[in-house]
């Protein structure tokens, strides 16, 4: 993709995650149907809609895109690039009306992350990259941290919704909770890797993401300076379910943590 395409999939991305955010505020003002997709993991109305007014802006601006969404999969086109969205990351947040969710949309093409729109309607603040060019607060130059003591690094992490993954999980939060200054919980990946990537967090990990979880987040974190791995330091790529995210000062000393086989 050239330049002037990935401005264009830039713009079209950013209108309609600001209109998306528009539906989810819109939702949670006047309330909203909840169902399960499985015993704990939850869908709304909101996403729904959220998803559909994405949908229809990148289904009018590129019709021979393909998109792979979190509520209707996959939806196939003729070109090679695809558009990977996250609706509503953070629903479990936003059912419950607590304020930290976004929606996410990531362009990949021939299997590279070229663009990268995170948008927080709660907060106003959108985080963009393109490939290339750096990464973006509402517009401003953001850079990950320069942070490189563990012991001083504030860390999140995330959880699954399956019993066995969680379980492994509380291994790993014991031993960072044990090495580093602290670490949060928040439940939104695609915000958490933006936070990594503006300093607020030294780094995040996370056992069983989807494509549409990293998709934007992880070329906004690139673009920052930040680094992106498995756990235990292997590449990784959007279609890994396993991901560590950091400023990359600090990067082997939590892989190093993380990936260690004996018990505590």
């Amino acid at each position: 993709m050239n330049q002037s395409e990935l401005q264009r999939c830039l713009k079209v991305g950013q209108i309609a995650a600001c209109e998306a955010g528009d539906v989810l505020l819109d939702y949670k003002a006047k309330g909203f149907k909840v169902s399960k997709k499985g015993r704990v993991n939850l869908v709304t109305e909101a996403d729904l809609a959220s998803e559909k007014i994405i949908m229809s802006h990148i289904q009018e601006n590129f019709p021979d895109h393909q998109i792979l969404a979190e509520e209707s999969g996959n939806q196939s086109g003729e070109g090679e690039v695809k558009w990977v969205i996250d609706p509503l990351d953070g629903t479990t947040n936003y059912a419950h009306r607590y304020p930290c969710y976004c929606v996410s949309i990531g362009v990949e093409a021939d299997g590279i992350m070229q663009v990268g729109i995170i948008w927080d309607p709660e907060r106003k603040e959108m985080f963009t990259a393109v490939r290339g060019g750096g990464a973006f607060l509402n517009g401003k130059k953001i850079e990950v941290s320069q942070e490189d003591s563990l012991v001083d690094g504030l860390f999140v992490t995330g959880f699954s919704y399956d019993q066995e993954v969680i379980e492994r999980n509380l291994v790993l939060f014991n031993r960072m909770m044990r090495a580093v200054r602290s670490v949060r919980r928040d439940g939104s990946a695609a915000l958490n890797m933006s936070y990594v990537a503006c300093g607020r967090f030294e780094g995040f990990w996370e056992l069983s993401l989807h494509p549409w979880d990293i998709a934007a987040g992880s070329l906004i974190l690139t673009e920052a300076g930040g680094k992106l791995t498995r756990i235990d330091g292997a590449p990784t790529s959007i279609y890994d379910s396993e991901l560590l995210a950091t400023n990359g000062h600090i990067h082997a000393g939590v892989s190093r943590i993380l990936s260690r086989k004996s018990a505590d």
